[in-house]
């Protein structure tokens, strides 16, 4: 398929500030009703909402050449995006609970760097100074989590579980997205397979009460609509069209979001020693990526000679 690497960037951008703009409904969403519940809820609403807009995508390229799609793969790639976003929402939405929407947007953006770690196990070795922006995230993560009695919070460690999560979708995500899948179907899949997994979390092990979650209706319309239907489907949609790099960049961005709509809408501060660790995080992230990046155009340059 042909990329369009600017028509994908922006779709990662606007995924991005939807994300981060989240932080603030899932955290208000917590006065209500208890993480389960409130992922449950969002997550099927958005698989639902999907569902026309699939409808409205084929019907706008009706008549266009279009690639063959590979209709198992499309179906495997959704269920096991699906087990994997059901494992990091329930961490992130459980850690939201205890601890600020800034800090858990910068904590969550860790999974950028998380990734070429991981990608060890398949046998890319990151560049060495790669390792150097690592070592700068965890410091970052030390100022910004830590307390002075060295201990980290619950909800910090809760988010940082999620980031870990989060770098295996970001993997799992670009491996179906090489095998000819429809993106917007795997997605719709996604959704549908955390909300069931979600729903039986929800029965176990919380008491949901339909009028709890009717006065959480703003915040779960939001995170549902834009963040889960429209968020997750950009980042898919995204990534066909950019490098795995481009994206996670990009993506990376939803910590200053995260940051910017707590300051706005929910009166956070950071002190300064958080401050710096924020700054500390997202530079790491940045350059994480471009000298990954780098290394990856060095090397292409290196096969084509």
């Amino acid at each position: 398929m042909k990329k369009r690497p600017l028509r994908g960037s922006l779709m990662l951008l606007t995924a991005a500030i939807i994300w981060g703009s989240a932080f603030v409904a899932q955290s208000e969403g917590m006065a209500y009703v208890d993480p389960f519940t409130y992922n449950a809820v969002r997550t099927l609403l958005g698989g639902i909402v999907l569902i026309p807009i699939i409808f409205l995508m084929r019907y706008f390229w009706r008549g266009q050449p279009r690639e063959p799609i590979d209709r198992k793969q499309t179906v495997l790639g959704g269920i096991c995006c699906g087990v994997i976003l059901c494992a990091a929402s329930s961490f992130q939405q459980a850690g939201i609970k205890e601890t600020t929407a800034g800090k858990a947007g910068f904590i969550t953006a860790l999974y950028v760097v998380i990734v070429p770690v991981f990608s060890i196990a398949l046998r890319k070795k990151p560049p060495a100074a790669v390792w150097l922006c690592i070592a700068g995230a965890v410091a970052g993560f030390y100022l910004l989590c830590i307390r002075e009695d060295f201990t980290l919070g619950r909800g910090d460690l809760l988010v940082l579980i999620c980031a870990f999560i989060f770098a295996l979708h970001i993997m799992a995500v670009d491996h179906f997205c090489e095998k000819h899948t429809d993106p917007a179907v795997m997605s719709c899949i996604q959704f549908f397979t955390a909300g069931i997994l979600l729903t039986v979390c929800m029965l176990l092990f919380e008491s949901p009460k339909a009028e709890r979650i009717f006065a959480a209706r703003n915040t779960i319309l939001y995170a549902g609509i834009l963040s889960s239907g429209g968020g997750y489907t950009l980042q898919i949609l995204g990534q066909r069209e950019t490098s795995p790099t481009a994206a996670t960049l990009l993506m990376s961005l939803e910590s200053v979001f995260a940051a910017l709509s707590g300051w706005l809408f929910l009166h956070e501060q950071l002190s300064l020693k958080e401050g710096i660790g924020c700054a500390l995080v997202l530079a790491s992230v940045i350059a994480a990526q471009l000298l990954t990046s780098g290394s990856q155009k060095s090397r292409n340059g290196e096969q084509a000679s």
